[in-house]
């Protein structure tokens, strides 16, 4: 299990919204989202079923309008994701991981457990850099998601391919 640094609790939230774009869904089977878990950082055992996938794209959906919203909107959001899913943060040694924090019940399921996490992230990093740095792709063929903990350089693109490929279009039309 990789340590739960706020970093690492933001790009959950961030990398579970993006499993879900203009892209083929990534999530189509409990061993996807299995893989999803992995791939941060979480350790076996992981037994997931189609209930499990379920609801775990019911919380990607929960969550994906914190990217969209007015700032007042989505604390809104992380606030009743918080209130939900979330308990008083304790501290768990299990599955041979060192200590480390958690914020969802001890009997989560891992859909109760990414929503408590990525809400304390993302809440976290809006905290601290505003919601001003939480944002969605501006290029018209990406839904993408993103946070930017940069001061001082707004972003509007996820990815600086989005960004070229949107200033190309606009040359292009101009040219046209």
């Amino acid at each position: 299990m990789e340590i739960q640094t706020p970093d690492r609790l933001v790009r959950l939230a961030v990398d579970l919204v993006n499993t879900r774009t203009r892209d083929p869904e990534k999530l189509t089977t409990p061993d996807a989202v299995r893989d999803f878990l992995l791939a941060h950082g979480e350790s076996d055992p992981i037994e997931l079923d189609e209930g499990d996938l379920a609801a775990v794209r019911a919380v990607r959906e929960q969550i994906r309008p914190v990217f969209h919203a007015d700032p007042a909107d989505a604390a809104r959001t992380l606030n009743e994701l918080l209130t939900e899913y979330a308990v008083r943060p304790y501290l768990s040694e299990h599955d041979g991981a060192p200590w480390h924090l958690h914020v969802a019940k001890p009997d989560a399921t891992w859909a109760e457990w990414l929503a408590a996490t990525a809400a304390l992230g993302l809440a976290s990093f809006a905290a601290g850099h505003g919601f001003a740095a939480i944002g969605s792709c501006a290029a018209v063929d990406c839904e993408r998601v993103f946070v930017n903990p940069a001061e001082r350089r707004p972003r509007k693109y996820c990815t600086p391919t989005c960004a070229s490929r949107t200033r190309v279009a606009t040359y292009r039309a101009r040219r046209a």
